[in-house]
């Protein structure tokens, strides 16, 4: 495996983008040797599709596309982030939220601390922001 890994794809905020996202993610991991089956790999799908449906359902028309990135660095940390233009940030509900939506987010922290990694998001220069998902891979690479 290389020192680091990227994969990068931008999809319309459209309803038909989320499992095309998802079909993306699991396409790159399949491509790095890093398993399809595991569950790693449906932990990171299901991220995947709670952050693409949180840029085009929390959007408002304000982001036309959203893009998803993968990186992998040598110390096997994946990294899933999911960027869009707009200006608002995720809103942090509390983890024992009973909702019958909006708890996206909260299953995204759950699944991250569950794997040992971390959620962060940081500002883009159009004014966005890009949901990070920081993740200790352990699967083994081929």
């Amino acid at each position: 495996m290389a020192d680091h890994q990227e994969a990068s794809v931008t999809l319309p905020s459209a309803p038909a983008s989320v499992p095309a996202a998802r079909a993306y993610v699991t396409d790159v991991l399949a491509e790095w040797g890093l398993g399809q089956g595991g569950e790693a790999a449906d932990t990171v799908r299901l991220i995947v599709s709670e952050l693409a449906t949180n840029a085009v359902e929390h959007t408002v028309g304000q982001s036309p596309t959203f893009t998803v990135d993968l990186r992998l660095d040598h110390e096997q940390r994946l990294e899933i982030g999911v960027t869009d233009s707009h200006p608002q940030w995720p809103r942090w509900l509390p983890l024992a939220t009973q909702q019958d939506s909006g708890r996206g987010m909260v299953i995204v922290r759950c699944l991250a601390a569950e794997s040992g990694g971390e959620v962060f998001v940081t500002p883009t220069a159009d004014g966005g922001k890009t949901v990070w998902i920081a993740l200790p891979w352990t699967v083994p690479v081929r």
